[in-house]
């Protein structure tokens, strides 16, 4: 399930988030895809009443890094923990508009700067014990607001640059006071709760982001989700059971969810996790594009469908390392830095030749972070465009000082040789072949590539932690709404990758689109708020800190045999309500 309240950074997309590159449509193949392929339309689909029991078998697609929700960062903890947790809203898969979750009803002032939230008088935490306006109010003042607790929620729980006051009023009810009206409250109202009464120990002795790490016992992870994790076994598998103290019910008062049990299979390579779905291993099977030659002749036989889910709103990048504090040589810094040297590697990505080659010709060219699924955002003829021009490249270098060589190389004024150190995740295939195809491009200019791939938690942790990495394809999930992407886009946000956590702008531009993400959060005009955000993302798409490369389309394949069925780009709608047919 997508998060939609912040960025996350991406190990595999769910839509391929991500292989052999090499397959190209023909006329036959789009004829022969459109018969078999199901387009996907959310507003025509009502789920009917299901039966309980069955087994979901699925795969994931790496190990976590932590258990604990506050403090993980990327898809491979997320998907492991996603359903373990809920927040006092969630987002309606259906409206896009946000709906009751662990808050049954709320209550506010004119103007929307007070607010109160009932707490669901049957939500219990999986030990039994009772969610109560403590566990709230613990859960924002003492981790989300907590100076000490690395958190990226943090980025996204202020208004004006202030946190919201958060008070018990009740066992039942809490308040939220807020600087001023905010824009996307509710929303931001979905990060998860967690149990004062299991983990306040951790806060008080300064041990919290070790907290439900990865050794911890599943049984000691204790939160109110639709179901539990019963067993871990680091690279194998990941079992979960169904909450019985769980409170949805389905209109003939069944409990929901219906399924289960579920057996999720750790499988960090995608060729293996397609084997698996085909040898009827796993149910559900993120496709990628060059998958659909083997995928579409065998849908009839093993009895599944694909969907097309359109765009998706996740994005697939570079960005060179701005940090002055990295262990970088300070030559490198100077050229990332320079604005037309990443413009000039904007212009050097032959964006539509790897939509053609790693896409299977299913994605869209992207400059910003808009894709075709932020259909307020996404304009075609708004934000700049830097086409593939390898001429224009080179002269944009040659512009900066950059001279050639006799041996045909670049080098910068001070004699050094124009060449980097580009990474990605290993296994991604579809990252493989982009930097591989970016490689070969670059040197047709006189840039070096040295090209390497390498673990995901390593590969998160020089970009998190250490900071000791030059460029890196990469990519993150969609949001809902722009103000959640800010621990990306606030120069101060935790997962501001080209520079994170600047204590104050770095450069004019990044304050102004600071400025104008502060202005959207508390601009209550839809299309004033909308101008707001597209001005910003205008900004980064002429500044490139991030060189944009493509948004796919997401496509999956379930099994019949799974009822009730609707994915969409931003998660399945009523996941819950899936059952087996037995």
């Amino acid at each position: 399930m997508k998060d939609s309240l912040k960025y996350i950074i991406l190990a595999f997309s769910s839509i391929v988030l991500f292989f052999l590159p090499f397959y190209l449509v023909t006329p036959d193949d789009s004829k022969i895809k459109n018969d078999v392929i199901k387009k996907v339309d959310v507003s025509k689909f009502n789920p009917q009443i299901g039966i309980e029991g069955g087994i979901l078998k699925r795969a994931l697609s790496g190990d976590p890094k932590t258990f604990n929700p506050a403090m993980a960062q990327e898809t491979t903890s997320t998907a492991v923990i996603g359903d373990l947790f809920n927040g006092l809203t969630k987002t309606d898969i259906k409206t896009l508009l946000p709906k009751p979750d662990l808050a049954e009803k709320w209550e506010r002032n004119k103007d929307g700067t007070v607010w109160y939230f009932y707490i669901r008088k049957n939500a219990y935490w999986f030990d039994g014990k009772p969610v109560t306006a403590d566990d709230i109010v613990f859960t924002y003042n003492e981790i989300y607001y907590n100076p000490d607790i690395p958190t990226s929620a943090k980025d996204v729980l202020t208004v004006a640059g202030k946190p919201f006051k958060v008070e018990k009023v009740s066992e039942k009810i809490v308040k939220f006071s807020l600087p001023k009206p905010f824009a996307p409250f509710l929303q931001a109202l979905g990060q998860p709760i967690l149990p004062k009464h299991i983990l306040e120990k951790y806060v008080k002795n300064k041990t919290f982001p070790s907290a439900w790490n990865i050794n911890t016992d599943p049984k000691n992870i204790i939160g109110t989700g639709k179901y539990k994790l019963v067993e871990y076994k680091p690279g194998q598998i990941a079992i979960y059971k169904r909450n019985e103290l769980y409170w949805e019910k389905d209109k003939k008062g069944q409990k929901l969810p219906y399924i289960l049990k579920i057996k999720a299979q750790i499988i960090s390579d995608p060729d293996v996790q397609l084997i698996k779905f085909l040898s009827g291993e796993t149910d559900i099977y993120g496709v990628r594009p060059s998958d659909l030659p083997q995928l579409v002749p065998k849908a009839k036989e093993k009895d599944f469908t694909i969907y097309n889910l359109g765009a998706t709103p996740a994005i697939t990048f570079i960005v060179f390392n701005q940090n002055p504090n990295a262990p970088i040589p300070k030559y490198k810094l100077k050229w990332f830095q320079n604005k037309k040297f990443r413009q000039a590697i904007s212009y050097a990505v032959d964006r539509k030749g790897i939509i053609n080659l790693v896409y299977n010709g299913l994605a869209y060219p992207i400059y910003t972070a808009v894709t075709p699924a932020n259909r307020r955002l996404f304009d075609e003829n708004y934000y700049p465009k830097y086409p593939y021009n390898l001429k224009k490249a080179k002269e944009l270098l040659i512009s900066i000082g950059f001279k050639e060589g006799k041996d045909g190389y670049l080098y910068d004024k001070e004699g050094h040789k124009l060449e980097f150190t580009l990474i990605t995740n290993s296994g991604n295939k579809e990252r493989e072949s982009i930097g591989n195809i970016l490689k070969d491009d670059l040197k047709k200019i006189g840039i070096e590539v040295n090209f390497q791939t390498l673990d995901f938690n390593n590969l998160v942790s020089k970009l998190m932690s250490s900071h000791d990495f030059e460029a890196v394809i990469i990519g993150l999930t969609g949001i809902l709404d722009p103000y959640f992407g800010q621990n990306v886009w606030l120069s101060s946000g935790h997962l501001h990758m080209w520079y994170p956590n600047e204590k104050k702008p770095a450069t004019k531009w990044e304050a102004e689109i600071d400025n104008l993400f502060k202005k959207a959060a508390i601009e209550l005009d839809p299309k004033k708020r909308d101008m707001l955000y597209k001005k910003a993302f205008k900004i980064i798409g002429e500044y490139q800190p991030m060189i944009f490369i493509a948004a796919p389309e997401e496509l999956i394949a379930v099994r019949n045999k799974l009822k009730n069925v609707f994915p969409t780009v931003w998660g399945w709608y009523k996941d819950e309500m899936v059952y087996i047919k037995q």
